[in-house]
């Protein structure tokens, strides 16, 4: 410090932003070059301007994984958010008062392990999982408890109609543990006292979660909920493992990460892939600095 603050702090960030515009700026400023070319990955790219992007806008699949990621981005924050505000506030304050500290309900510590355990696993592996709960016959963990009562299974990944909600159920099984723990931490940090105060005054278990959890969580849910955002416009993996004929029956499960990787590495149309993937940028960055914007508020001191 004894040449300057600014040389000191300088020193510290110069690696950091070097290695970040290697590797991220980079690469976007690389995708945005090539979204513009025809590029097929063995000859030299051949600049066609915008007509990967005019292409973009009569794609019949484009616009079909587009619709699904409307479906998960209104879907998947708002039941995720729901089942983990749910369960942390039952973990943390749904209990009895004990020595002026809010406690969760009995076994509280057992539950958010056994919560946060999908957690521990790459998402591969729980899509692999959810191909025995999901087979459609008696090996299925679901089926084979329906066609031993004597009723039909359910095509829960053939069936067009439900093979979505099926995705889904699986994308909020493998989040809601995370977004446990991350509300359980926000209520942590809420003091007992406001607690205290509104049983005081009478509150309910119903009125404590309304009137004071959620109100003093906002901030935590504005980041629960950008996160969510992002990973409904994501979900490559759990589609890539679990849809029939990689987004079907039909591109009833397509999102856009699978189509750019179709396009890139089975038609090997760069280009053209490029140009989804630089559409996928602006509408999560879009998605992003919208839902910040909307979910603004002036922050609760206490």
């Amino acid at each position: 410090m004894r040449h300057g603050k600014y040389p000191f702090v300088i020193g510290f960030l110069a690696a950091p932003v070097l290695l970040y515009s290697v590797f991220v700026i980079a690469p976007y400023a690389q995708a945005f070059q090539i979204s513009m070319t025809n590029w097929r990955g063995l000859s030299a790219p051949k600049w066609v301007g915008f007509d990967n992007y005019r292409q973009l806008v009569e794609d019949h699949r484009f616009w079909q994984a587009i619709q699904h990621h409307l479906v998960l981005l209104i879907a998947l924050p708002l039941i995720t958010i729901a089942i983990a505000l749910f369960f942390s506030f039952m973990l943390n304050v749904a209990g009895k008062s004990s020595g002026g500290k809010r406690t969760g309900v009995w076994g509280s510590g057992f539950y958010r392990v056994v919560f946060f355990f999908p957690q521990v696993l790459a998402v591969a592996i729980i899509a692999v999982l959810f191909q025995t709960v999901y087979r459609p016959n008696e090996s299925g963990l679901i089926n084979g408890v329906l066609m031993k009562i004597g009723l039909d299974p359910i095509l829960f990944l053939v069936n067009p109609n439900i093979a979505l909600w099926s995705i889904l159920g699986v994308l909020v099984w493998q989040a809601v543990g995370f977004y446990v723990v991350l509300f359980s931490a926000g209520i942590a940090s809420i003091p007992g006292e406001i607690y205290e105060a509104a049983e005081m005054d009478g509150a309910s278990r119903i009125t404590l979660f309304f009137r004071v959890t959620l109100p003093l969580l906002w901030d935590t849910l504005q980041v629960a909920w950008v996160y969510l955002g992002i990973a409904a416009f994501d979900a490559f993996a759990v589609v890539a493992v679990l849809s029939v004929d990689n987004g079907g029956p039909d591109g009833a499960t397509t999102v856009l990460a699978l189509e750019i990787y179709r396009n890139a590495f089975t038609y090997s149309k760069y280009g053209y892939a490029s140009a989804m993937g630089v559409a996928l940028f602006f509408l999560t960055i879009t998605f992003a600095v919208f839902t910040l914007r909307v979910t603004k508020r002036e922050s609760v001191e206490y």
